[in-house]
């Protein structure tokens, strides 16, 4: 008699957990609009300013960093904590740029449900 912990093939038995994709298994249909979603993303392009469009900071939807421009005149040896703080400033400000462009695309496929992180579908 077997005891204990599942080998492959746990959950098989339950109605649209099973293993397979397809039309059959909504879970599979979810993960492939989430895949495309953040695929989508990923060539998705934000930007993030600070000071007036002194610092523009270029960054893909799914938070990679493909850009920083700097306008010569905020080049101050005399204040590099201004610029740095410029910088940063403009990161932040992409990030929430590309937070909401995630937001709406997911909410797009949840049906504007807030699903907790780690459920596989993204």
């Amino acid at each position: 008699m077997r005891h204990g912990g599942g080998g492959a093939g746990g959950g098989a038995g339950l109605p649209g957990l099973g293993g397979g994709g397809g039309a059959g298994n909504p879970l599979a249909a979810a993960q492939e609009m989430f895949a495309k979603a953040q695929e989508e993303l990923q060539s998705a392009i934000v930007e993030g300013t600070a000071g007036g469009g002194a610092v523009t900071v270029t960054m893909s939807g799914d938070h990679k960093i493909s850009g920083i421009k700097i306008s010569p005149e905020v080049v101050d040896p005399e204040d590099v904590d201004m610029l740095q703080d410029l910088i940063m400033a403009a990161i932040e400000n992409a990030a929430e740029r590309a937070n909401e462009m995630q937001q709406k695309s997911f909410s797009a496929i949840t049906g504007g449900l807030n699903l907790p992180p780690g459920l596989g579908l993204g």
